[in-house]
């Protein structure tokens, strides 16, 4: 701003010393009579004198009143400040802003690809994860404090306890059953078992529970079974070949019995989550008990401090996993959009369609943000920075004003003889 201001003053000093040298040459030349060549320095001098003077009024009535009186339309840029407020914020709005402008700004800059070659920086990478990692450790920092844990604690606990889970249950369930999804369900859940019975495991399992059945209920019986190991072993075979084949009879058949009462247990399940009170109640008070249980709470608790000081110690080591992985995961976005035209495309169209969204509200607020500031400044500062921004350039037209305006005599001179 200093510079600024010492350039003003000597271009204001050079401007007035042309004007004061027009009048001293005019008053010179006047002195002389006019014969002569006087007479055509007095033509010049006085054209100079005048133009000087006409110049550096324009000028200064555009920062404040000549001389300090209040002629009209003077002070102009002090007088009118809310106006060019609003026209500055509406001509930035209308012109830099247009949604039109944006858009081919957008698309001729192709953002995607910017945002590919930037991403595949290892240093930008780098630079990102640090960023983010600092963030997080930051948040850690934040929640650690015991206010604002209460606050998420009672927040939390707020909301689930106004969650009507038997709704939302019923409405998940209610979405699986449509096109027959929650017999894919089924079908998973039956050929989960078929692979277990056909394990060594599960059949040995179902041997020694058939040898206790045996020793329990027919124990007379069961000491006379020769064997017994090899007798249990075969049947738990038997067992688990027989309930393999129901599962398969099962999965092969779209109308079995079983799916026929699957479904309608899904049905009435849903049905129950959604209108039946005592069901409703019942998921309520679980609820309301797996909320308000200490035990769980504590083991929540302790899972969510044993989660913030391994984060807490990872991220203050200089070789990070989580800083690596983010990095990696940064570097790898920007390999994928490099290598894939059609993600590209989709971000730019997302980005513009956001632009297209949000377009006339930002602008909006945003000529009004430059308006409004405008506004509040105070007038002799604001007129002092619009002052050091042109007026130098201003007091150049004082200075050819001078000069312009003695050529001008001279000729209006020339013509004034000629026409004598």
């Amino acid at each position: 701003m200093e510079n600024r201001k010492r350039i003003l003053s000597r271009n204001k000093a050079i401007a007035t010393g042309l004007m004061v040298g027009a009048a001293v040459l005019f008053v010179v030349a006047r002195s002389q009579k006019g014969h002569g060549a006087w007479e055509w320095l007095a033509a010049f001098a006085e054209a100079a004198m005048v133009g000087a003077l006409a110049d550096w009024f324009a000028v200064v009535a555009m920062f404040r009143h000549p001389l300090g009186v209040p002629i009209p339309h003077t002070a102009i840029i002090k007088n009118k400040k809310n106006v060019i407020a609003g026209n500055l914020a509406n001509f930035i709005r209308d012109k830099f802003l247009a949604s039109d402008t944006l858009i081919a700004k957008l698309r001729e800059y192709n953002p995607a690809e910017h945002l590919a070659v930037y991403l595949m920086s290892k240093d930008n990478a780098a630079g990102l994860a640090k960023g983010l990692t600092r963030v997080i450790a930051d948040s850690l920092d934040f929640i650690d404090d015991e206010r604002v844990q209460q606050l998420l604690r009672a927040a939390l606990s707020n909301r689930i306890e106004n969650f009507d889970l038997s709704s939302s249950a019923g409405a998940i369930l209610d979405t699986l059953r449509k096109d027959n999804r929650h017999q894919i369900v089924l079908d998973d859940l039956l050929n989960r078992l078929a692979g277990w019975l056909a394990t060594a495991e599960a059949q040995t399992r179902l041997a020694n529970s058939i040898d206790d059945m045996c020793k329990k209920e027919y124990p007379i019986l069961s000491a006379f079974i020769p064997n017994r190991d090899q007798f249990s072993h075969g049947a738990g075979e038997k067992v688990a070949g027989r309930i393999n084949a129901f599962i398969q009879e099962v999965n092969s058949d779209p109308a079995h019995e079983v799916r026929g009462k699957f479904d309608t247990a899904v049905t009435t399940l849903i049905a129950g989550l959604k209108s039946d009170p005592l069901l409703r109640s019942k998921v309520e008070a679980i609820k309301l008990e797996v909320v308000h249980n200490q035990s769980i709470a504590d083991y929540a608790l302790n899972l969510g401090n044993d989660l913030k000081s391994w984060l807490t110690c990872d991220l203050q080591r200089p070789d990070s996993e989580v800083q690596e992985k983010i990095s990696a995961a940064v570097a790898g976005l920007g390999e994928t959009l490099s290598h894939n035209r059609k993600l590209r495309e989709s971000f730019n169209e997302h980005l513009e369609k956001l632009v297209l969204h949000y377009g006339d509200t930002l602008r909006t607020a945003i000529a009004g943000h430059i308006s409004g500031t405008v506004q509040q400044w105070e007038s002799d500062d604001y007129t002092e920075e619009i002052e050091l921004s042109i007026g130098s350039d201003l007091q150049f037209i004082r200075m050819n004003g001078t000069l312009v305006g003695g050529v001008i005599g001279l000729l209006l001179h020339a013509v004034g003889l000629l026409l004598a």
